[in-house]
């Protein structure tokens, strides 16, 4: 048990949970202006895919993120124009952008690199050194090996909650997700704002699966969020939509997954299903013991008729 309650488990547990915060944070955004998000799977498998696609063309991993980021924007832009325009059932259409991007990624692997299943190995990001900070007790060697996603994922819980508490576009957001009509009453462009903020979605979703095959595999392979987007969706809810416990929900879940992964390895005499299976049994035992205390935006999955 010592081997595996180490520094090296909270290393592993903030790499395991870094895609979960961009996700989450994705999703929060999203459903804080009143859209729920389920396609956070889809759009984190997409980006993993445009990214490890564009990084192997390039040669570049910044290139690589970039197309990501684009990816994961246009995926929000078509749900936006599903959810806010067409104002169609807002689940059925973020179940098609899953189902898509599971069988065009599935597909274009074949096509593009001649070989089924996984790509070759791109450039990936490294770690930022730190000057000092190595020299820092147990902290040291754990700001010493973060990527600079990474550090973008940790920032993300202050920026979220200073965007959505203390800046007038936040406050639109908000509104827009609590009671559209009474926001549009004052002068505010419902559609635009979750426009923006179902793209935002997108985008940070896309850059969690772009961590996944740019930071910690330098590859894509099928599948490869293994239900990341759905973990994601669900430390949102048990952290109440709000930006602090949306973080700690995530280092939860990365945690638990980083424990299952360094069992294995000790080798711990349990079955090595219930190992794998462990970061989903939090996720249900935390859904099913939070979810009915939690308060959602009262607009959520509601669509706005614009008068």
């Amino acid at each position: 048990m010592n081997g595996i309650l180490s520094i090296n488990l909270v290393l592993s547990g903030i790499y395991l949970s870094t895609p979960l915060l961009l996700a989450a944070f994705g999703g929060l955004l999203s459903e804080r202006a009143g859209v729920i998000n389920i396609a956070l799977e889809g759009q984190m498998l997409l980006g993993a895919f445009a990214g490890v696609a564009a990084a192997w063309w390039t040669h570049s991993a910044v290139l690589g993120l970039l197309a990501a980021l684009a990816v994961g924007a246009l995926t929000g832009l078509v749900h936006a124009w599903f959810s806010v325009t067409l104002r169609t059932d807002q689940i059925v259409g973020a179940t098609a952008i899953n189902l898509l991007a599971v069988g065009l990624t599935s597909a274009l692997i074949q096509p593009i690199w001649g070989q089924p299943g996984t790509s070759p190995s791109v450039p990936k990001f490294g770690r930022i050194d730190l000057p000092l900070v190595q020299h820092l007790p147990f902290v040291g060697r754990i700001l010493d090996h973060l990527s600079v996603l990474d550090w973008a994922a940790l920032a993300l819980a202050p920026v979220v909650w200073i965007v959505l508490f203390r800046t007038p576009f936040g406050l639109r957001l908000r509104g827009c997700g609590e009671n559209p009509e009474a926001t549009a009453s004052v002068g505010i462009d419902v559609v635009r704002v979750r426009y923006q903020a179902v793209i935002l979605s997108g985008l940070l979703a896309a850059a969690g699966g772009a961590y996944l095959s740019l930071v910690q595999v330098g590859v894509f392979q099928r599948e490869m969020t293994q239900g990341r987007g759905f973990i994601a969706l669900a430390a949102m809810i048990f952290g109440k939509w709000r930006p602090v416990p949306v973080l700690g929900a995530c280092l939860l879940f990365g945690m638990a997954d980083a424990f299952q992964v360094r069992a294995q390895t000790a080798g711990v005499h349990l079955p090595h299903e219930l190992l794998i299976a462990l970061p989903y049994v939090v996720a249900l035992a935390a859904l099913a013991t939070f979810v009915g205390r939690s308060s959602a935006p009262a607009a959520v999955g509601r669509a706005y008729v614009k008068d």
